[in-house]
């Protein structure tokens, strides 16, 4: 590859095209402007390095993404949006694109980093390690853990799960806990601090990655990232829907997997981490409690307009063969689909917990069954 990029901008939207033309250094780079309607012959034609969507007047803009990333999967796709729908967005992520930006706000961001994207992309295409394409796809991946029913070992899965990824892959991951009221992952991870993720208050409409890492916590083990809660009944007033979507749109910028820790209770917040997260865990115990605590939950979120077809997955926790109802039977009671089975370590977890120490310390370690079951999920995420 010549160290002169390709870059194709697809636009109706002159005003915005000319702001965009302008942060681009075009001695340095191959700029093409283009209509939607020209998408389809102009990527045939040419391999892209770098693709810009300026949001049009369309439906096909998921269409278009989709299409770009089958002809050629390295090609690095942008999404400059000029609104902000969260659906749109959160399906032009699952087609493929690298990064979006929100215009007219976050323009300057998006003209601040656009350098430091195309040396990434620079490294990524030479780069002979597999990894290097692996990540550079799946960056920004929001995955949020949540159970209708406490006490099913959610919030050991999602913190489990979050030290695995960073162990097994060299990912960079954040773990977000947003059980605002009380918390809960400090204690598995077994970290002190005053620092909370309210504290990112003040600069939630400027929040970059500096200031995610100033008050997010280092695991000393994995080196995992952590924004604690604020264990604090108040921050319920301090915290809303914005908060969290603008908080959640920042870290996926920043990390190549966010994993979130939920609350049972269902509020402003708990559902827009969901509606802004690609995947949902559903953790459930196979028990008829907790089997209908997870079907007033899809009721709940019919009436709550959330489609959770494509995004929600159940993790059943705590399997063993004295239960009752097996995961065949199972897979007949729920209408999604069951992507990890987690055998029943009662003992061996709460050693763990009643030490406060992560269960995961070491990529090269013995592990318990619960920790085995974990890895061949976060494995499989992996893949």
């Amino acid at each position: 590859m010549s160290e002169q990029l390709d870059i194709l901008i697809v636009s109706e939207e002159e005003t915005i095209t000319n702001q965009v033309l302008n942060s681009i250094n075009r001695e340095e780079n191959s700029v093409t402007v283009i209509e939607s309607k020209d998408v389809s012959r102009e990527i045939n034609r040419q391999t892209r390095d770098f693709v810009i969507f300026i949001q049009a007047n369309t439906d096909y803009a998921v269409e278009q993404v989709q299409y770009v990333k089958s002809i050629h999967a390295l090609t690095y796709v942008i999404f400059l949006a000029t609104d902000s729908d969260i659906s749109l967005l959160r399906n032009i992520m699952r087609a493929g694109a690298e990064e979006f930006f929100i215009l007219p706000d976050e323009l300057s961001l998006f003209i601040s980093r656009f350098p430091t994207m195309q040396q990434n992309y620079k490294l990524r295409v030479h780069s002979d390690q597999e990894s290097a394409v692996v990540f550079g796809r799946g960056r920004g991946q929001i995955y949020a853990f949540y159970s209708g029913k406490g006490g099913t070992g959610r919030t050991t899965i999602a913190s489990t799960f979050a030290q695995t990824i960073k162990l097994e892959s060299a990912a960079e991951v954040l773990l977000i806990d947003l059980n605002l009221q009380f918390g809960g992952v400090e204690t598995i991870m077994s970290l002190e601090t005053n620092r909370s993720l309210v504290d990112l208050k003040p600069v939630i409409h400027e929040l970059n990655e500096n200031h995610i890492r100033n008050v997010s916590q280092t695991e000393s083990h994995s080196k995992l990232e952590i924004l604690i809660s604020p264990t604090d009944a108040e921050a319920q007033e301090i915290i809303d829907g914005d908060f969290i979507s603008r908080l959640l749109r920042a870290c996926r910028r920043s990390f190549d997997f966010c994993i979130v820790d939920l609350p049972s209770a269902i509020d402003e917040n708990t559902v827009t981490a969901m509606e802004e997260a690609d995947k949902l865990y559903y953790v459930l115990h196979a028990d008829t409690p907790s089997l209908k605590v997870l079907k007033h939950f899809e009721e709940l979120s019919e009436r709550l307009g959330m489609d959770l077809k494509s995004s929600m997955e159940i993790i059943l926790n705590q399997t063993s063969k004295e239960m009752e109802l097996k995961e065949k039977d199972l897979k007949e009671l729920v209408r999604y689909p069951i992507t990890a089975s987690i055998r029943k370590d009662y003992k061996k977890v709460q050693t763990f917990m009643n030490k406060g120490e992560p269960i995961r310390k070491a990529q090269k370690e013995k592990l318990i069954p619960f920790s085995k079951d974990i890895r061949k999920f976060a494995k499989s995420v992996l893949s």
